[in-house]
């Protein structure tokens, strides 16, 4: 039987990535072959709705799925399946609504006529090639439990579960036995990472870490977001522990740099705690890079409110900033809160954001040359540092793809673009 061929896209947030990135694999293993999006039998969209606009493009890309010549069916996954599926599965007879992840292959399977199989993750293919990249991403913890008035994430992801820590180890032995030498260890809210460990205990987020170094031999580890409020010191002290098996980088949403601003937004800090938060990294981890979030023009936020958040980030000297401007999503409070700021004030004070975010992602990577990290090496020479900052190894040659090297940063070229050194041995 010829192998139907798939497509997997994915829209929203870094464990959406993940968890595609697992929808992928599983249909290969159900028996499909990848392509892009023009020569697909079958293509499934995992959606997001974090926000309005997110919930547009969802839509967008499943109309644009169902306008391709090849009248390919659609299975829809995700958050927008979570909250509303209607919305997409009456767009045509053929999407197919899977609000089960896991199933999704299966799903797939079936609407193209396979006959039954068990999905084998380890046969027939492997990760690094299948999913083109040096880097796997690792979801250990779903849900959140927070209420920040601008999202909905709670409602389509549902309360805070945690992956079991035999689970996780066993993910990261994945990626270990297919040669991939970098995992990131993903989830909606990480620091809420409560898993059970074989003697039933209850195992957080600085005790996984550690238990992942011990127990298993994968070269490095990044942490992916994680909320200010759940980095504590024991977290910190375990990354300094990790040594240089552990990315010394932290992205953490800031949101604001305004204490009024932030409690319109429900969150749980004040600027000065996060400030003072940032402090103690950079006291014990001095090579960390740290990048955040932020919202230009939440409701409500004055000039003065704006002026005090652009003012925090310039202190914190974040590598990178992802700026978003604010967009209302439906069926959240913030959506209908009074002081909705104007299209034109929040697209200039975004522009002001990311003019301060190009300046302080150069302003770090600036003071790295002359020191070493360790280096992904992803395309030939081209990798990501420890730090997360794009570099190219001018001596790596061409055949390191897929290794982690230990490198000297040399010098920045006009573009901002670090270059580096092999370093005196590799790791």
């Amino acid at each position: 039987m010829t192998r139907p061929f798939a497509c997997v896209v994915n829209l929203g947030c870094r464990v959406n990535r993940v968890e595609s990135d697992r929808i992928t694999s599983d249909l290969v293993g159900a028996g499909f072959s990848l392509v892009d999006q023009d020569e697909a039998d079958i293509i499934v969209i995992n959606t997001c709705a974090v926000t309005g606009e997110a919930e547009s493009k969802t839509r967008k890309a499943v109309r644009h799925a169902l306008g391709l010549p090849r009248e390919p069916i659609v299975v829809v996954t995700g958050c927008v399946v979570n909250l509303h599926p209607n919305e997409l599965t009456d767009l045509s007879p053929r999407v197919i609504a899977q609000p089960s992840k896991i199933d999704v292959a299966r799903t797939a399977a079936d609407a193209a006529g396979l006959p039954a199989r068990t999905v084998n993750l380890d046969e027939g293919h492997d990760l690094a090639d299948l999913l083109g990249r040096s880097r796997l991403g690792v979801k250990v913890q779903d849900g959140c439990n927070n209420r920040c008035s601008y999202c909905i994430v709670w409602k389509a992801r549902g309360p805070e579960r945690s992956v079991p820590v035999a689970s996780v180890l066993e993910q990261v032995r994945r990626a270990e036995r297919a040669g991939i030498p970098e995992v990131v260890l993903t989830g909606v809210n990480l620091g809420a990472y409560d898993g059970i460990d074989a003697s039933d205990s209850h195992v957080e987020i600085d005790e996984l870490l550690d238990i992942i170094l011990e127990q298993t031999d994968i070269p490095q580890v990044r942490l992916s977001s994680l909320e200010p409020m759940d980095v504590h010191d024991r977290l910190i002290d375990a990354m300094v522990a990790g040594g240089e098996r552990v990315a010394p980088f932290l992205h953490l949403p800031l949101q604001s740099g305004c204490t009024a601003t932030l409690e319109r937004m429900n969150r749980p800090y004040t600027d000065e705690q996060y400030e003072a938060m940032v402090d103690r990294i950079r006291t014990k981890l001095p090579n960390a890079a740290i990048s955040c979030d932020i919202i230009a023009g939440f409701p409500g936020e004055t000039d003065e409110e704006f002026a005090e958040s652009r003012a925090l980030c310039e202190r914190v000297g974040f590598s990178r900033m992802h700026v978003f401007r604010y967009s209302a999503r439906p069926g959240t409070p913030a959506a209908t809160a009074p002081g909705q700021v104007a299209p034109e004030v929040m697209a200039a004070r975004s522009s002001e954001l990311r003019h301060v975010a190009e300046n302080t992602s150069q302003a770090d990577a600036r003071a790295r040359i002359g020191s070493c990290e360790t280096a992904v090496l992803e395309f030939g020479n081209r990798g990501t540092l420890g730090s997360f900052h794009r570099v190219i190894v001018d001596d790596a040659g061409t055949d390191r793809t897929g290794q982690l090297v230990r490198v000297k940063i040399t010098g920045m070229d006009d573009r901002g673009l670090l270059h580096a050194s092999m370093g005196e041995s590799d790791l």
